[in-house]
């Protein structure tokens, strides 16, 4: 990424509360609900006054329409980047789980061992360089602008402390991101700092 003469502002949101087809692991991109619907609507009124140049979204369904529905109401345009797509369940796909089937993998990246791998997925070092790359070239296409992205929750928890300067590695984890509520970055020449993390769900 070139040196930013004038910084960016990237807002990262978790998509609004979504639904899905049936109960088994899946990447289903799910719908939104009504619920998350408003969820969405109320995000963008929460933004109406930073002058958001651009929406972008994860292409998973429920981010898609996370996005434009803010977008619509910002009216800005939405672009679709896969390097803001949720941790994918990989060979877990279609299994009847009673739990987490990630849950495992997440703990050994908590603990620092980001080379630990989802089955017929990713490792934790391969998550943060992709998304670490989608938000840094939005950040040098938008310098001196605020931009937001539509993601997930696991994904962000995992890779955003790691970006950022003054937040601990593992400060996502255990930490509930509520739908539609923006973790503010912001970078210039020295790299990235978190300026605001939501409070967590209860």
């Amino acid at each position: 990424m070139s040196d930013l003469h004038c910084p960016a502002t990237v807002l990262v949101a978790r998509h609004g509360e979504a639904e899905y087809e049936n109960d088994l692991v899946s990447d289903d991109g799910g719908s939104l609900t009504t619920a998350g619907r408003a969820q969405s609507l109320e995000l963008a009124d929460s933004l109406a006054d930073r002058n958001v140049a651009l929406v972008y979204s994860s292409p998973m369904a429920r981010a898609v329409q996370t996005a434009e529905i803010v977008a619509g109401r910002l009216g800005c345009a939405v672009r679709v980047r896969e390097a803001f797509a949720e941790v994918s369940v990989g060979d877990h796909e279609g299994e009847a789980e009673p739990s987490d089937p990630l849950a495992p993998v997440l703990e050994r990246w908590r603990a620092g061992d980001l080379a630990a791998t989802v089955p017929g997925s990713t490792s934790g070092t391969e998550l943060i360089a992709r998304m670490r790359a989608g938000l840094e070239e939005i950040a040098d296409l938008h310098r001196g602008e605020t931009v937001l992205v539509i993601s997930h929750g696991q994904v962000m928890g995992v890779v955003l402390p790691y970006l950022v300067a003054n937040l601990a590695d593992d400060h996502g984890f255990g930490r509930a991101l509520p739908s539609c509520c923006p973790v503010e970055l912001s970078i210039d020449a020295d790299g990235w700092c978190c300026t605001g993390w939501p409070e967590d769900e209860q």
